[in-house]
């Protein structure tokens, strides 16, 4: 799976991270794979696009349907945040747009930034930059 994950229990962080290249059908498994986990629920999320390579870039549409299922599996307290880190411009714009359309999802309050380094995404979630991992493990990992 081009993205990695690991959830950080103690914490109550996801660290997801892209790597290689990356399809709108990665990002739908991704979101279906780690959010249906109940014990996730309002979990603060880092997504770090940094190390992909190319972006299968998704469409309006695509990102309007990623965005309705993330707001379907969000539950309403605690409320999380998500810090997506994005310093290549496509990605960036393609993670503004996901943002965009989270704000307008009915009963979505999740709060979505994106940021272009990592320290800003870490300051955002208020969270010590030494906790993150240095690998990611794939599906299931914990």
């Amino acid at each position: 799976m081009p993205i990695q994950h690991h959830i950080d229990h103690k914490r109550r962080l996801i660290i997801a991270r892209a790597i290689g290249e990356v399809s709108a059908r990665d990002l739908f498994d991704y979101q279906r794979t780690v959010w249906s986990c109940p014990d996730v629920a309002g979990f603060d999320e880092i997504v770090d696009m940094t190390a992909a390579e190319k972006i299968d870039a998704p469409n309006a549409t695509t990102m309007r349907e990623l965005a309705n299922l993330s707001a379907t599996m969000e539950v309403s307290v605690p409320v999380g945040k998500t810090a997506v880190v994005a310093p290549q411009q496509l990605v960036f714009g393609l993670g503004r747009m996901y943002e965009a359309y989270r704000g307008l999802q009915d009963g979505s309050s999740k709060v979505i930034r994106v940021f272009r380094t990592i320290s800003e995404a870490i300051a955002f979630l208020g969270i010590d930059g030494s906790v993150l991992p240095a690998q990611t493990k794939e599906e299931g990992a914990t």
